[in-house]
């Protein structure tokens, strides 16, 4: 999973607690999945403009490759950006970097493979036809692979 910082647009910090942390000083690696979270959550919020009054979302797969741990007094973002949409699932993948003298250093990449969801039936929908139009628009149709 090689990631190229220039092909994603999004990008929001994340905080680091205290409760974040190992006996070693390092962020836990299960809280990298609440990290990726928070940067999705965002995304969908501030970008795609998500309905969650008209259908959910819930995860179907995730991997994380950790490269660099994170420590409590690193500065971290995470990058975001759907790379694949089919008809009722999405791929989104994740950068998170910490922020340097030096510029950002990747420290996890991961990705979520996320399904369109109506609670209510207790069954995967196919994926709104506006928030479908925003993630392609935001991450440029030349970087998703459309499957219908």
């Amino acid at each position: 999973m090689s990631e190229n910082i220039a092909d994603y647009r999004y990008k929001t910090p994340i905080p680091i607690r205290f409760s974040d942390m190992d006996a070693y000083g390092h962020v836990n690696n299960a809280v990298y999945l609440t990290y990726f979270e928070i940067a999705r959550s965002n995304y969908w919020s501030e970008i795609v403009n998500w309905d969650w009054d008209k259908t959910g979302i819930i995860l179907g797969r995730s991997e994380i490759n950790y490269l660099k741990p994170i420590t409590r007094h690193d500065q971290i973002a995470c990058y975001v950006r759907t790379t694949r949409i089919g008809n009722s699932s999405f791929d989104v993948m994740h950068i998170l970097v910490k922020l340097t003298d030096n510029g950002e250093e990747i420290c996890t990449t991961g990705k979520t493979v996320c399904i369109s969801y109506d609670y209510g039936a207790n069954k995967s929908v196919r994926i709104p036809v506006s928030e479908r139009e925003r993630m392609i628009e935001y991450d440029e149709p030349r970087l998703i692979l459309n499957t219908n």
